[in-house]
């Protein structure tokens, strides 16, 4: 099994954000973008680099790079939600946007910039029925949707982790194995991966999460981060229990109404048993 979770920021920066692993940041930004977007190079524009942590703080870990057409793109994982979310994706595209040019350059000469955000919660309500964990949204004309080129320079992309469902026998497309692995990393280790999951790709990518390594300053950032993440998820599945047994207990107090109906009205015990699931001792009571 992995020893280290691959949703830290920490250890996906040190795992996609490197020149020897430039091929899974390829295969994963393939992954999330359309098929008639595919990139066929990338190069970072800001690669990990152990030596820049061995004293002080860590700084932002998103990953930056550019593609062979000259397209900007802004890669990060979040564990946890937090206020203003939107708002600071937002900030950091144009930061990146407008630092595209230096002196004596003209407009022209901005490329569009993507901001893609792997997030191990929920941040989308979804209606009923139809929900998405990997969303595109763009700047297109309100009224037509049409997209102009000079305006399209903007992309914010979504891969809400929490959201995907799907189960080994399930899985198909290269997004599909990407998020389960970075799901459930933990279970798995270079010689026991999944068929449903095993491309170079990610064994490569296994072995790596099998052998990294952390100076002190490292270690100590996975260490809160990883705290971090545990306790997220206990308020989450808190959260989902609460949720639950509200509605456990809607449901159970709605049959006693009904059994209470049931019986006022003369139908055999067995018979409000079947409709309702409570128990003869429960039905005695009313």
């Amino acid at each position: 099994m992995s020893k280290v979770n691959p949703k830290i920021d920490l250890v996906f920066k040190k795992l996609f954000g490197t020149e020897q692993n430039i091929n899974l940041l390829k295969s994963l930004v393939n992954s999330i973008l359309p098929e008639n977007e595919q990139v066929t190079t990338l190069e970072l524009k800001n690669p990990y680099n152990p030596s820049d942590y061995l004293s002080g703080k860590i700084s932002y870990l998103d990953i930056k790079a550019t593609d062979e057409n000259g397209k900007w793109y802004d890669i990060e994982i979040q564990v946890a939600p937090y206020d203003f979310f939107g708002f600071r994706l937002l900030f950091y595209w144009a930061k990146m946007y407008s630092s595209q040019l230096k002196t004596k350059q003209t407009y022209d000469e901005l490329r569009k910039t993507i901001v893609i955000s792997l997030i191990n919660f929920d941040y989308f309500i979804d209606d009923e029925g139809e929900e998405r964990y990997h969303r595109r949204i763009g700047l297109t004309d309100l009224d037509t949707g049409k997209i102009y080129e000079q305006t399209d320079g903007l992309e914010l992309i979504f891969v809400e982790l929490k959201k995907f469902k799907k189960e080994l026998p399930e899985i198909h497309s290269t997004l599909e194995r990407w998020i389960t692995f970075l799901n459930k990393a933990h279970e798995y280790s270079k010689d026991n991966l999944p068929k449903e999951i095993a491309t170079e790709e990610i064994k490569k990518a296994m072995e790596e999460l099998e052998v990294m390594y952390f100076n002190e300053t490292e270690q100590e950032h996975y260490e809160s981060q990883h705290r971090r993440y545990l306790d997220e998820d206990a308020l989450a599945k808190q959260e989902e229990r609460k949720i639950q047994n509200a509605v456990n207990e809607a449901v159970f107090d709605n049959n006693l109404e009904i059994a209470k109906k049931m019986k006022s009205k003369g139908k055999p015990i067995d018979e409000i048993i079947d409709f309702t699931g409570l128990t003869k001792d429960q039905i005695d009571k009313l």
